[in-house]
């Protein structure tokens, strides 16, 4: 675990969150850089949800991936950025307005190539989990 990478900046608000994060109201509730994985807690609201009145499985999306890419991202040294190049979603039931609980993990990790897992769960209820693959990269500058 590097102190210097920017999660962990994030982490002790050197940097700002990403604003997509925050669009999502994310907090953290445990974070394991060590074992790569994280719980983080989200804020369904009004402004993402379908004609239905559930909320839009492209924000659950967003949420599965804004709860893996930290668990990588909390692995990584500092000046590595990990952009996710697939993403599998699947939806388990409908999602309501309200707080969400993500739990995310690398599954293998890679020199270059890694995958992940997340679940997304409301009131003890698995709503969606997903799995994805991440390219470890170097920013540029």
């Amino acid at each position: 675990m590097d102190e210097q990478a920017f999660f962990w900046k994030i982490m002790r608000n050197e940097l700002p969150p990403p604003r997509a994060a925050q669009t999502l109201g994310i907090s953290f509730r445990h974070v394991d850089g060590e074992a790569g994985s994280v719980e983080v807690e989200f804020q369904g609201r009004e402004e993402f949800t379908n004609p239905a009145g559930h909320i839009q499985g492209g924000f659950l999306a967003a949420m599965l991936d804004d709860t893996m890419g930290p668990a990588l991202s909390a692995t990584l040294r500092a000046g590595e950025f990990a952009p996710t190049v697939n993403l599998n979603v699947s939806f388990h039931r409908p999602a309501m307005v309200g707080t969400f609980i993500g739990r995310g993990r690398v599954v293998r990790k890679g020199r270059d190539i890694c995958f992940l897992s997340a679940e997304l769960h409301q009131d003890e209820q698995l709503i969606a989990s997903a799995t994805a693959t991440a390219i470890i990269r170097m920013l540029q500058n």
